[in-house]
């Protein structure tokens, strides 16, 4: 799919239906050369030192060192020396809509509660998030249609509609009531579909596993239909899945990626060959808010995404989120990292092995804030035995290429010229790519502060 314009202004949250109400700043005008950065492609190819890229209206042209990149007579210079270029960051797995300020419920699910979700993303550096199965009525597939048309800013929303799963095995809580298909037949299955497939769909979002014991699993025979009826279609499907034999069928019923990884035991030798035999993508979602037994480090004065929530989170929520780290158990949250080794150990093998792994951190939770979630989840790819480079592909080129973003994801002639500016190198340490100097959006820098000023003040419902 290619991408459409979009266009990437600031945007007043109450008038988000219609057209920014201020231009970005700094903008360099439609050909800019940009020099002096080290650059990071995002494809796992080495970094080039002393950079320079060409960039005409919103679109790469050049790529290369200093002096090896010209420019036209007329072209903006911009300096960019001791800075690292990356592309702009890509989340294959979110909820927007959900949370307003302290509140999380079905009535915040408005176009402007997502677009305070979008803008977020964008301030923390992420340009398009897959949403993925949770979805009300029509205001995503407004919401995209708009970005597409280029009435509409901030990160660019990919649409699943409604997710599919037996009775009772959609999402849990209140605020998701009544929103995933819920059936227990093949016919069913591909009737679900069929429907998804008239709202043309970005992906289709599966629930396989018992949820904890409150739904039955979805069996082969109506997941295979699926699977078959969807990729009849062109269309992709990503499975939620918990137990390890429901992932081994999975992969071997053409299963297109994972949403979360295997829990209930570590993934064996077999099932991660077959993974990458038949190029399934895997999110790790490997969140560890659960295994702190006091407030994290990143949550601390100081600490470089710390500075950005509290410069872009009303600070009610952030002190919500503080609080609920005191006064946990310490034996419960031993048994909580336990289980989260699992994960990690899983992550490893999947990266050695050179599996298809995706940043997809299942934002849009409550208090798994937008922007801060994505962050994390870089950094906990890392402690699972990623290197950084391995991390900064799995958010970009191929988080990309999972969801046909062509023009996304690589800094490369013919790509849109969406980049972050880092004022350190994430391959040093993927912490740094949350040291954000600026945004760049098809060549338009972010307004970084206005947004973060019109999202610390949004209040509840």
């Amino acid at each position: 799919m290619l991408r459409q314009m979009i266009a990437f202004c600031v945007l007043a949250l109450a008038a988000c239906s219609s057209q920014p109400a201020e231009a970005p700043t700094a903008d360099a005008g439609p050909v800019a050369l940009y020099e002096g950065a080290l650059l990071i492609a995002g494809d796992g190819t080495a970094p080039i030192a002393d950079s320079a890229f060409l960039v005409e209206n919103d679109t790469i042209t050049q790529v290369g060192r200093r002096g090896d990149v010209s420019a036209p007579e007329g072209a903006a210079r911009v300096d960019l020396s001791g800075k690292t270029v990356m592309p702009t960051i890509i989340n294959t797995h979110g909820h927007p809509g959900f949370q307003r300020g302290l509140s999380y419920t079905k009535d915040n699910y408005t176009r402007e509660t997502i677009m305070e979700d979008m803008n977020r993303l964008l301030y923390f550096g992420i340009a398009a998030v897959q949403s993925h199965g949770i979805e009300i009525g029509t205001i995503m597939d407004e919401v995209r249609a708009d970005q597409q048309a280029g009435r509409l800013g901030g990160a660019y929303v990919l649409i699943a509609g409604r997710g599919i799963g037996t009775p009772n095995a959609g999402p849990g809580g209140a605020a998701y009531a009544g929103i995933a298909y819920e059936l227990t037949t093949e016919d069913e299955g591909r009737q679900a579909v069929q429907e998804l497939a008239a709202k043309s769909v970005d992906l289709v979002k599966i629930w396989v596993d018992d949820r904890n014991g409150r739904a039955p699993r979805l069996p082969p025979n109506i997941y295979r239909a699926i699977i078959d009826e969807a990729h009849g279609r062109g269309m992709r499907v990503s499975a939620h899945v918990f137990y390890h034999d429901d992932a081994v069928d999975l992969v071997n019923a053409g299963i297109d990626g994972f949403a979360h990884l295997v829990r209930d035991r570590e993934m064996d030798d077999a099932l991660i060959a077959s993974i990458v035999q038949r190029n399934v993508y895997v999110m790790p979602n490997i969140s560890e808010r659960a295994t702190y037994a006091e407030l994290p480090p990143w949550l601390m004065p100081g600490d470089p995404l710390n500075s950005l929530i509290e410069a872009s989170v009303p600070a009610a929520v952030v002190d919500r989120i503080r609080m609920s780290y005191e006064g946990r158990d310490p034996a419960v949250v031993d048994a909580r990292r336990e289980r989260y080794a699992i994960l990690q150990r899983s992550t490893a093998k999947l990266a050695e092995a050179n599996a298809n792994l995706i940043l997809g951190s299942d934002t849009g939770l409550r208090d798994h804030l937008f922007g801060v979630a994505e962050q994390r989840e870089l950094d906990n790819m890392v402690r699972a035995g990623m290197t950084p480079m391995q991390v900064i592909v799995a958010a970009t080129s191929r988080a990309a290429e999972f969801l046909k973003l062509d023009r996304m994801g690589t800094l490369a002639p013919g790509k849109e010229a969406d980049f972050l500016v880092l004022d350190a190198n994430p391959l040093d340490a993927i912490t740094n790519t949350q040291r954000i100097s600026s945004v760049y959006m098809k060549g338009t820098e972010v307004d970084r502060a206005a947004l973060a000023a019109s999202l610390r003040t949004v209040t509840s419902n």
